[in-house]
């Protein structure tokens, strides 16, 4: 499983990339496994404004569809359009190509509540326990 230090991650099996009061954000290298071939991406519009841990949208693999949670309140900047045609990207690069959308964060001091790479890892084994 790949988890790389600069990201921040959430229970939901989200990444957050953030510079500023923006944040990149995708699905873990280990939600992607456990999904297994994504073949479709719902994403929402530029401008909409979500609250912490709503459903931002889905994505359907050849297993399941599973809901993509909101990491911090906030408005999406920007969508990942490369999704729509490729949403293979997803399972080739997720902390690459396959990020999801950008968004501007409403209350940066909830960026402490995130998990750090190595608290993301112990609650993944914890879980697969």
């Amino acid at each position: 499983m790949d988890t790389p230090e600069e990201l921040q991650y959430t229970k939901e099996h989200e990444w957050l990339a953030i510079e500023g009061d923006i944040a990149t954000v995708g699905i873990t290298d280990f939600a992607q496994q456990e999904l297994g071939d994504v073949v479709y991406v719902e994403l929402p519009d530029e401008g909409q404004t979500f609250e912490e841990r709503e459903s931002f949208g889905s994505v359907e693999s050849v297993k399941a569809v599973s809901e993509i949670f909101m990491p911090l309140s906030g408005t999406v900047t920007e969508v990942n359009e490369v999704l729509a045609d490729s949403p293979e990207e997803v399972n080739n690069s997720p902390y690459g190509d396959g990020w999801m959308i950008r968004i501007k964060i409403a209350d940066p001091s909830r960026i402490d509540l995130l998990l750090s790479p190595d608290e993301y890892v112990t609650y993944v084994e914890e879980e697969s326990e």
